[in-house]
């Protein structure tokens, strides 16, 4: 090792470039393990960044000509400087590794910046269009990145902050499902298991800082393709943590396979963080009831109107406290006193105890067909509301009818008793048999509901998604969950479904970046596109699939404009063309340099982080303010130092200020900002800690 070391350190003192390069690759040997998962880094990963303005320092690639279908030239170029001829702009370029004098001047169009992940960034965002249908909600985030650089921005944003990431990574098969180092990697590469295992690790090594260390779970859907080694791999990464995989069957009907048993399943690693729990208590013995729903909604943004169909009377007999009928639709018009009567019976509307309009949870025929069965129930309530009514969820009926539950007798108002055998639901098993959990028909067909004419291979149930995030989030309505391989956006789209379910306020975090099909890029070629032409983005994963799909989800209707087909089923049965009532904003990342940063050229990008970083929610900063300083709805920001003892004025005021950024270079002037400002504000200091923040490695 030592002569190693020695011979090392004479190279560095001849070319210290290639010096550095040996000495990284023995690190990486020396710190290998005697036993476990050992595997090659492939230092160093890089990615191409189209769009990206070329800068002097920049490495770069030089792109094939238009309308050629050739495989790019890999090798990395140093952008030296520019010059002008003719009326075009051209790069002075120098071949990196490789002897003096290799220099040309290349068109800056043809040129693509190249990121190597051992380089350091410094991202920034920028807004491409916003979703708003949730009010005050927070708002989920989808950001257009690729996602080990979009990780790295939330280690300023979120480190130590989220409550669950779901993540569905790409599963090594061998087709043309994820990149390394810009090429598709195929099942004859014989490094491809190593390149996929250096590809996660450096990505779980970032998840693990953004994950609360003592109350949290990574959710890692997988097949059979590299389940070994990525379990291995999560023991290597998260040695604290407890872990258990499950088998889900996402195809019932079998998926044939030459030669090969038929595969119905996949698996799901669970890395439990901390003490976090999963939902459900265990057993208790003894039978116990299921717990019924309340019909009457309780968000307070459901009022009467927002959903025609489910404001209308329920008639309930005085004598026999039974539902003898359920009355038609009110319009937002149609005054409640002018509603039909039914002898003997009185009217029963979705009523706060504060007289509040609301909505019931289930439309008139629904709660007829739940009536039917047995499967709803009255007991007295309020002046507002002389009933309380409650229903059995659709799921539990199932339940019922599979055998599951059992009807132990009926109650007096003609409900049925439906209880647990041997008590409360246990938590879920290793295997998971339920229909919802079909990628066919919740995943692919749904998809196609929603967007279209738009394929994407594989989605994911939506119901086996937002049953596996509900284990950890049911008693957190505040939770953050990332997906930073979100594809289709189903991670989105459970949570928000989630929040309709209990009025929760949790927000989701997606990254995907905007590859075009490999299926597309041919033909686009063909036609003298590339990547970072308008033309090319618009067919990319994140522009074509994703935000169109949360998009929809939000608002009920496609992207042409129609209303979407069809209803949710299972935990909450709704149409889906009522939308969800959430608010959501899409990203692009962007790369900044220190410079423009610290000397406030670079605010309007970085201010979007500084949102996140205190929530999500309300109004943004987007510019530098004019009177030194600005509050807005959970943080505030200080330029004037002057200005101080205003702002810690507001801040206190408001009461819902989380974090105070406050923009200086001198730490006693700072540390006399923070002594002014209440205990429960976060202080920050710009653009010191968002510098420092990314000034270190992380994962690489």
């Amino acid at each position: 090792m030592s002569r190693l070391t020695d011979l090392i350190a004479q190279t560095k003192a001849k070319n210290s470039a290639l010096g550095e390069e040996l000495e990284r690759e023995f690190k990486v040997l020396s710190s290998r393990l005697s036993f476990g998962l050992n595997f090659e880094r492939h230092r160093p990963e890089s990615v191409e960044l189209p769009g990206r303005p070329v800068r002097k320092g920049d490495k770069v690639r030089i792109l094939p000509p238009r309308g050629s279908t050739a495989k790019a030239d890999p090798r990395l170029w140093k952008v030296l400087g520019f010059v002008n001829a003719d009326g075009a702009r051209l790069a002075k370029v120098e071949l990196m590794n490789a002897a003096e004098g290799n220099r040309r001047n290349i068109a800056v169009e043809d040129l693509v910046v190249v990121a190597e992940f051992r380089d350091y960034i410094y991202p920034g965002l920028v807004s491409t269009g916003k979703v708003e249908r949730g009010g005050h909600k927070p708002f989920h985030t989808v950001i257009n990145a690729e996602n080990f650089h979009a990780l790295e921005a939330l280690t300023f944003t979120h480190r130590g902050k989220i409550d669950v990431i779901y993540i569905d990574p790409p599963y090594n098969t061998g087709a043309k499902d994820w990149k390394y180092n810009n090429d598709y990697v195929e099942t004859e590469d014989l490094y491809r298991h190593s390149k996929w295992l250096a590809f996660m690790e450096r990505r779980l090594l970032v998840a693990r800082e953004l994950l609360n260390p003592s109350d949290s779970v990574l959710i890692v859907t997988i097949d059979e393709k590299e389940y070994l080694r990525l379990g291995l791999l999560l023991e290597q990464t998260f040695p604290e943590a407890r872990i258990q995989m499950v088998s889900i069957t996402i195809s019932p009907r079998s998926t044939s396979r030459a030669n090969e048993f038929s595969r119905v399943d996949e698996y799901a690693f669970f890395v439990f963080l901390g003490e976090v729990e999963i939902g459900s208590g265990e057993r208790s013995g003894e039978d116990s009831e299921v717990r019924w729903l309340y019909l009457r909604r309780t968000q307070r943004s459901l009022v009467r109107g927002s959903r025609p169909r489910q404001f209308y009377p329920v008639y309930v007999d005085r004598n026999t406290e039974k539902i003898v009928r359920i009355g038609e639709p009110l319009a937002i018009q149609d005054r409640i006193e002018d509603a039909p009567v039914v002898k003997g019976a009185t009217a029963v509307y979705p009523i706060t105890p504060d007289g509040v309009a609301l909505i019931w949870g289930l439309t008139g025929p629904s709660l007829q067909q739940a009536l039917d069965g047995g499967y709803v129930r009255v007991t007295p309530g309020n002046e507002y509301q002389p009933y309380t009514i409650a229903y059995l969820s659709t799921e539990d009926i199932k339940r019922v009818d599979r055998g599951e539950y059992r009807v132990a007798g009926t109650r007096e108002d003609g409900s049925k008793i439906v209880v647990i055998p041997g008590g409360k639901a246990a938590r879920p098993g290793t295997v998971w048999r339920e229909t919802k959990h079909d990628a066919g028909a919740y995943g692919t067909s749904l998809l196609r509901a929603l967007i279209p004419g738009r394929p994407f291979p594989f989605p994911k149930s939506l119901y086996a998604v937002e049953d596996a995030i509900r284990l950890f989030v049911a008693n957190k309505p505040d939770a953050v969950i990332l997906d930073f391989f979100s594809g289709s956006g189903t991670t989105a789209h459970a949570v928000m479904r989630l929040n309709r379910q209990d009025g929760g306020r949790r927000r989701s975090i997606s990254i995907t970046n905007n590859e075009v099909a490999a299926a597309e890029q041919a033909s686009l070629r063909k036609a003298s596109l590339r990547p970072g032409d308008p033309d090319w983005e618009k067919w990319g994963i994140c522009d074509y699939i994703t935000k169109p799909r949360i998009a929809a989800a939000i608002t009920g209707k496609t992207p042409e404009g129609k209303h979407i087909a069809g209803d949710y089923k299972f935990t909450d049965e709704f149409p889906m063309a009522e939308g969800l009532e959430e608010n959501a904003e899409f990203f692009t990342l962007t790369y900044e340099t220190p410079v423009a940063v610290s000397h406030n050229r670079a605010f309007a990008r970085i201010a979007p982080l500084l949102w996140m970083r205190a929530g999500s929610k309300g109004r943004r900063i987007e510019d530098l303010p004019k009177l030194g300083w600005d509050v807005a709805d959970t943080y505030g920001l200080l330029i004037d130092l002057d200005k101080a003892v205003p702002f810690a004025k507001k801040v206190e005021a408001q009461g819902t200020i989380r974090v105070a950024y406050v923009v200086t270079d001198d730490d006693r002037r700072f540390q006399s900002v923070v002594r002014r400002l209440p205990a429960a504000v976060e202080p920050v200091r710009l653009y010191e800690s968002y510098l420092t923040n990314f000034r270190f490695s992380i994962g690489r």
